[in-house]
């Protein structure tokens, strides 16, 4: 345990301190590129020999961004160009930005206006994203990008790069999937916030140093004996559950993260990008094949189904939604999601949380209500 406790902490450590890691990565002469959510193409960044640098916002209360975007909108966006316009993110040689949602589509044009420093590069991908015009469209916009991060490298960008890139990703997203299944396993050794903060820090590292640390963890877990699975395993979903508090209150009623459908966790490492001669339709097709997540076109609603699934197979008592405030695509997904689950008997609970909250007295009693009623359920 002291080994699995060293790895955990050294893993926190990464992930609280992001700003020491993009100085890290620039006194050893590396270019970092911003990443925003959702779905950047990460491997085009490492291709071109730099190091992508992910973006999700931080807890902080903002000031300077409400001169840029109202008070509702989602807090990852707030919190986000905020720490820009204070020099958080100073040294980066650019910054990826999708347009996945409304709100995203206005960052590009805020950002150019209150960080000059840092260009923008912008992300479009198909939305209906699995046909062959989609994948089309897809590729043409990679190709735009690493013709963008080629220049900023000085450095042309080759198809074998790519294919090189992609591997590197595609062993991270295995560890992962592997320390994630660990984990549940193992709730005695890795409470939710820790598990967080194993999947956080490899948005502020190089990912082969992150995948060799993640698999040395994964082994150490799975060198355990079998542990008794007395705490209330949950599957959480969602656009990010990078809240301290709200992981801390889990930990404190017992609850465990059997597994999870959330868009900085799971949803980033679930699928490979498949391995094809020209990496950029590989690269297209991964994006096509991803599932469950409310900022892709979901026609069907098939994430109620998935989520459904995924909470019987890790014999999860319950789901907890985890809504980010004003994120529009996650409340009108929120209704399909709770019919689905109630018709299939699996209690949900919707904690909204916000990256400028501080208190969360009303989450924590949500939370222990909710623990409750498993308990009983149990019984």
């Amino acid at each position: 345990m002291h080994n699995i406790n060293s790895l955990l902490s050294e893993f926190e450590n990464i992930a609280s301190n992001p700003r020491k890691q993009l100085d890290k990565i620039l006194s050893e002469g590396k270019k970092a590129i911003g990443v925003m959510p959702y779905l950047c193409p990460e491997e085009l960044v490492l291709a071109a020999g730099m190091v992508p640098f992910g973006i999700w916002g931080a807890e902080t209360q903002v000031s300077e961004a409400k001169r840029y975007f109202p008070a509702f909108i989602c807090s990852i966006l707030q919190t986000t160009l905020e720490l820009g316009i204070r020099g958080a993110y100073d040294g980066l040689s650019a910054i990826m930005i999708p347009f996945a949602c409304d709100s995203l589509k206005c960052m590009g044009t805020n950002w150019k206006y209150g960080v000059k420093t840092i260009p923008v590069i912008d992300v479009a991908y198909a939305q209906n994203r699995s046909s062959q015009a989609g994948i089309e469209f897809s590729v043409s916009q990679f190709k735009k990008i690493a013709g963008s991060l080629a220049q900023i490298a000085q450095r042309e960008i080759s198809s074998e790069d790519v294919k090189e890139a992609i591997l590197v990703y595609n062993r991270n997203r295995a560890a992962l999937r592997a320390f994630s299944k660990a984990a549940a396993q193992h709730p005695e050794a890795v409470r939710p916030g820790q598990r967080c903060d194993v999947i956080k820090a490899g948005y502020f590292m190089p990912r082969d140093e992150h995948t060799a640390l993640v698999e040395k963890l994964t082994a150490a877990l799975d060198s355990l004996p079998p542990a008794k699975q007395d705490c209330l395993r949950i599957v959480t979903t969602g656009i990010i559950a990078d809240s301290p508090a709200l992981l801390k209150i889990l930990a404190e009623n017992n609850m465990c993260i059997a597994d999870d459908q959330i868009a900085h966790e799971s949803i980033f490492f679930r699928e490979d990008t498949p391995l094809t001669d020209d990496p950029y339709v590989g690269m297209a097709r991964r994006i096509g094949n991803i599932q469950g997540c409310s900022i892709l076109f979901d026609p069907g609603k098939k994430r109620a189904a998935m989520l459904a699934s995924l909470a019987k197979e890790a014999q999860a008592d319950g789901v907890l939604y985890i809504q980010t405030k004003f994120c529009d695509p996650e409340e009108f997904d929120y209704v399909p999601v709770k019919k689905v689950m109630h018709s299939a008997g699996i209690p949900m609970l919707m904690v909204e949380v916000d990256q400028q909250m501080s208190s969360f007295e009303q989450a924590r009693s949500a939370v222990e209500t909710f623990a409750e009623i498993l308990r009983q359920k149990r019984l």
